[in-house]
């Protein structure tokens, strides 16, 4: 593999990952809606400056369709989804079901973009798919499980699908950074109708929480965002997907580190599975 594009794929891996965290360190300061509408403000002036030097190309019908799809549904409608989700399910068992989505992307991708599906992709899936299940079972609480944060983390889970699905052909002429900067303007057109509450809850928010907002913005989005799409234009969707299911053995991590959360024991057995099945997936 191209040692940029590897690069790429651990820096999105990292990005994406600090941000089951952080949500769950800022969720209390700032309803779901507004909290979307935050990161993207702090995020789509960012991703802006990814166009310096970068060639305009005018979108057709079918790749603005395209784009608003990709930006309306891994933007807008995953992350108020998954901000909702995070409300009462915690973070591990979050990643956990977001990360049921490489699956679908994997059979999207077969279904509608024309990619194969050999047999070690969908073997390694499902295997690595059982390790983040593991560490979602073993960092899960009674206390914090409700069904209604499963069902909004599901519906996460279904538009970073559809996100990716639509994103990946609008890549066949358009700059990556063209499309997620037009995507993520396109995403705050619904959520500007919060933008009045949520600068009433910036007011009140404790500074930790105004800097979770800017680390969600510049950080997970902005360039996780970008770093991913730059990797999608270099390789097939389905077998990118898959590299995602790292994100919950990080998490268990990064929870530990930032919000002294101790990883338990099954959680990192389930982390070496997930491990295995992404490397088996990415076998040729």
């Amino acid at each position: 593999m191209n040692p940029k594009v590897l690069a790429a794929i651990i820096g999105t891996l990292f990005a994406w990952s600090s941000a089951f965290v952080v949500i769950r360190s800022v969720g209390e300061a700032f309803p779901p809606a507004e909290l979307a509408f935050l990161r993207m403000a702090v995020a789509v002036p960012l991703l802006g400056l990814l166009m310096i030097g970068t060639k305009w190309v005018w979108p057709t019908v079918r790749e603005w369709l395209l784009i608003s799809v990709f930006g309306i549904g891994w933007f807008t409608m995953y992350i108020v989804a998954l901000n909702t989700a995070e409300q009462t399910i915690d973070a591990g068992t979050a990643s956990f079901i977001v990360n049921i989505g490489p699956l679908l992307i994997a059979i999207g991708a077969s279904l509608f973009l024309g990619e194969t599906l050999p047999r070690n992709l969908l073997a390694g899936a499902v295997v690595a798919l059982g390790g983040v299940g593991l560490i979602a079972w073993a960092t899960s609480t009674s206390d914090h499980f409700d069904v209604t944060g499963v069902l909004w983390a599901l519906v996460s889970t279904v538009t970073y699908a559809i996100g990716v699905l639509s994103q990946k052909p609008a890549l066949k002429r358009i700059s990556s950074a063209q499309v997620t900067f037009l995507g993520a303007t396109i995403s705050l057109i619904p959520l500007v109708f919060w933008a009045p509450s949520a600068v009433d809850h910036v007011i009140a928010a404790p500074t930790s929480a105004i800097i979770g907002i800017m680390w969600l913005g510049a950080i997970p989005t902005a360039l996780g965002y970008a770093l991913w799409g730059y990797a999608l234009t270099r390789m097939p969707a389905g077998r990118l997907g898959v590299s995602t299911y790292l994100v919950p053995p990080l998490v268990v991590v990064e929870s530990f580190l930032i919000l002294g959360e101790a990883a338990h024991p099954l959680a990192i057995v389930g982390g070496v599975i997930a491990l295995t099945g992404v490397w088996w997936a990415r076998r040729p």
